[in-house]
Order: structure tokens, then C-alpha cells, then sequence
């Protein structure tokens, strides 16, 4: 199936014109319904440079479903719950505030306090505190930014996860860990030859990736934790697109074993390979179900390319995708409801989604060279690969459709995103 492109996926949440290493992220659409709230400066020592309700307020402004409003206008900026006058916020219409403090402690210690507020209803949605070392202002302005995105919307928050992605420049290729904001980037591994197809642990302690430094695919998994690695699997012929089972024993492969690319399973030690598919086709881009039970992946056993599924546990296969003559690179959301693809359109590769029950499908990019979607951790966005201007990029989608985002890069290719967990 020469037209399937071996690719893998991210989920991330943009920030309006940040600056993420090479990248540039820019938000150029929200949702319909924004929810206004005020994040007040936090009072915290002189010697700390940034506020944590900047960062706050950048992470809620980037999901596309607040609007974050100005605060400099109102006299009073209160820091704690005795400070607050509610009528002030309602005034330049806010629903919910946001205010705290940064309290310096014996030892280079920080205590970090938080309050949400409902303006309108005049009560306290939420308070903690948090004992922190300088170094992890950041990390804990993320975490507060997920709970205010839980306790406003219901769904959780993605701001303190990391991503992973590829970087090709200068002749060399990187594979990138960051931060969701795309602060605190570290490059995994680099290398002359191509690096593809990262793929997270369940819990965000280890990446698996394919590397060509053999002169040949060859599957590797990475601890982030302590920087080793092994093979996973170099079996004759290529191995390719590692996918992590949900409960972390396990990943399903692409291997030339024995004929053309098919889909195995095998223990995350090496052990316990075993076969899965068998076709005269091509077998590829495999992703389990939420699960476990399941296995989707692409294959033009049926003459052009579409999504199937198979059991883990009996092999059975069934056809997924009807709609259309070319669909690949599935990704299940994480409630298992939704299918998110590739779909070849008269104008190009777009992203799209099927429901899993009714089999309805939208296409929900505007792009048309459309690769790798893959959903945020929430299911509430798709990212996905994409050419801009010659040269790869980056972009986002609400699983709706509604919520639009675009990065672009300045100095080289951007590809192979994957979105992971929390960092640690």
C-alpha cells in the first residue's frame, strides 16, 4: 500500500504566539460559548520573577474555551478571600476569579495558595495549597490551571502533561520531550539518521520510537527517568509503529518478519512475540482500544486503504471505515467513543472523526496534507501533522470541529507528535 505514510501522533493544547523551542504556536479560533474569568496577579516575593497567574491565564487562554480578562483596570486586586469584592468582577463581567499568593518558607521552600471563586454565585469553588521548591512555580501554575479547567467545564485538564516530537534540522534529527506549554524542552535522542514514531508509556515513565541508526527500522523504548534504553525489537526485516497496551505490558508492532507488514503484539521486556493479523495485504499503524480488547489499525486488504479492527485476544478482524476510498492512521479517543483518522477528500488529507456507534463521520480540518491526528489525553482536542509553506507543521482541532489552532515553525521540520501524561 505505497500510499500509507508510517506516521505517529500528538494531542496539545495551543498557546496564543508562544514560543516553544524552533516552534510558534498561535491560536486562530475558540470556541462558541467562551467562559470569562479573571486570574489576578499573585502577591508573591520580590525576588520571584514570574507570576504563576501569568502562566495560569496563558494555559486557560490557549484551551480556546476561556476568555481571560484584563485585570489591570480594577482598583482593587485582592490575594486573599477578605480582599474580595465581587461586585468589582462582576462589573467588567466575570464568572469565576482567580487569586493567591507565593509565600516564601525556611529551607528555599515556597507555599503556593490558591483560591477559585464563582462571581456570580459569590461562593469558593476550590482551595489548595502547594509546598514547592523554586524550580516548580511552572509545574504547580499547571496544575492549578487544571483544576480550574475541571471544576468549569467537567472535563480534565491537560496542562500539566508533556509532549513528544521530531525535530529535523541542520541535517539532524531530535526527538523532543516539553512541557504541554512547550517550556522546558529536552532532546531524548539525536541523531544523523531518521528517528520516528514516538509512542508514551501509559505512565509517562518511558518512550518507545523507531530509530534507523542500524541502517534499517529497528524499535527501541527509552526510560525518561533514568536515560536507558533497549532494543525492543530488530527482527529481520523492518520494525515499526510501536503502541503502547493501556496497562503498559505490552506493545502492538509492524513487522517484515516473515512476509509484508503485519501486526504483532510483544511484551514490553522483548519476550512473547506473537502474530496477530495475517493478510496478503499490508498490515499497519496499529492503536489498542482504551481497553485493551481491540486493535485498529490500516490495511488495504480489501484493495484500498481502510481501518480495521482485531481482537486482541482472538484475532477476529472486522472492517471499521466505509466511507470513502482512502482512510488511515487511526486513533481512538480516550472514552473509546471516537475514531479520529485520515481521509483522502477531492482536495486533500484531512483530519476526521467517526462515531464509533452510529458510524457517522466529520472531517474536521481546513488543511489539506493531513497526518497523524492524535486526541489530548481529555479527548477534548486532536493534533495533528500537516504541511505549511513546504515544510512540516503543526495544528490542532476540538473533536466538535469548533476550536481551530495552528503552529508553525522557523527554522525546520516539525513532525511525529505524541502527547503523553503528567510529568513527574
Amino acid at each position: 500500500m505505497k500510499n500509507i505514510r508510517f506516521i505517529i501522533t500528538l494531542v496539545i493544547l495551543m498557546l496564543p504566539r508562544l514560543v516553544w523551542g524552533e516552534l510558534t504556536i498561535e491560536v486562530v479560533g475558540g470556541a462558541a460559548q467562551q467562559i470569562p474569568i479573571a486570574v489576578v496577579p499573585f502577591s508573591q516575593p520580590n525576588n520571584q520573577a514570574d507570576n504563576i497567574a501569568t502562566v495560569i491565564g496563558a494555559d486557560l487562554r490557549r484551551s480556546g474555551f476561556f476568555r481571560v480578562l484584563e485585570t489591570r483596570g480594577v482598583a482593587n486586586q485582592p490575594h486573599n478571600l477578605t480582599e474580595v469584592k465581587y461586585s468589582d468582577w462582576a462589573n467588567i463581567q466575570s464568572q469565576a476569579l482567580t487569586i493567591g499568593s507565593v509565600e516564601s518558607l525556611p529551607g528555599n521552600r515556597l507555599r503556593v495558595s490558591f483560591r477559585l471563586l464563582d462571581v456570580l454565585k459569590q461562593n469558593q469553588l476550590a482551595a489548595l495549597e502547594f509546598n514547592i521548591s523554586p524550580s516548580q512555580q511552572r509545574t504547580t501554575a499547571h496544575r492549578i490551571a487544571d483544576i480550574i479547567y475541571e471544576k468549569l467545564t467537567g472535563e480534565k485538564g491537560v496542562f500539566s502533561t508533556r509532549i513528544a516530537y521530531i525535530t529535523k534540522a541542520n541535517g539532524r534529527y531530535s526527538l523532543q520531550v516539553a512541557d504541554a506549554d512547550g517550556f522546558n524542552p529536552q532532546t531524548v535522542v539525536s541523531s544523523k539518521e531518521p528517528l520516528i514514531s514516538p509512542s508514551w508509556s501509559p505512565d509517562g515513565t518511558k518512550l518507545a520510537y523507531v530509530s534507523f541508526e542500524k541502517k534499517k527500522p529497528v524499535i527501541f523504548i527509552q526510560s525518561l527517568v533514568s536515560g536507558q534504553r533497549y532494543v525492543l525489537a530488530n527482527f529481520k526485516g523492518n520494525n515499526s509503529a510501536p503502541s503502547w497496551s493501556p496497562d503498559g505490558n505490552r506493545l502492538a508492532i509492524v513487522l517484515t518478519y516473515s512476509a509484508n507488514s503485519q501486526v504483532y503484539t510483544i511484551n514490553s521486556d522483548g519476550t512473547g512475540l506473537k502474530q496477530l493479523t495475517s493478510s496478503n495485504g499490508i498490515d499497519t499503524e496499529p492503536v489498542w482500544s482504551p481497553d485493551g480488547s481491540l486493535i485498529y489499525f490500516t490495511s488495504n486488504r480489501g484493495g484500498g486503504p481502510q481501518i480495521y479492527k482485531v481482537s486482541s485476544a482472538s484475532g477476529d478482524v472486522k472492517r471499521v471505515t466505509f466511507e470513502g476510498s482512502y482512510n488511515v492512521t487511526p486513533r481512538i479517543s480516550p472514552d473509546g467513543k471516537l475514531l479520529a483518522f485520515i481521509k483522502q477528500g477531492p482536495d486533500g488529507f484531512h483530519v476526521a472523526v467517526q462515531d464509533l456507534n452510529s458510524g457517522q463521520v466529520q472531517v474536521l480540518s481546513d488543511t489539506s496534507q493531513d497526518e497523524s491526528p492524535s486526541f489530548a489525553p481529555n479527548g477534548r482536542m486532536i493534533i495533528y501533522a500537516t504541511n505549511i509553506g513546504g515544510k512540516g507543521s503543526l495544528a490542532a482541532v476540538s473533536a466538535d470541529g469548533r476550536v481551530k489552532q495552528r503552529l508553525s515553525d522557523t527554522l525546520g521540520d516539525v513532525r511525529e507528535p505524541a502527547w503523553g501524561s503528567a510529568s513527574n
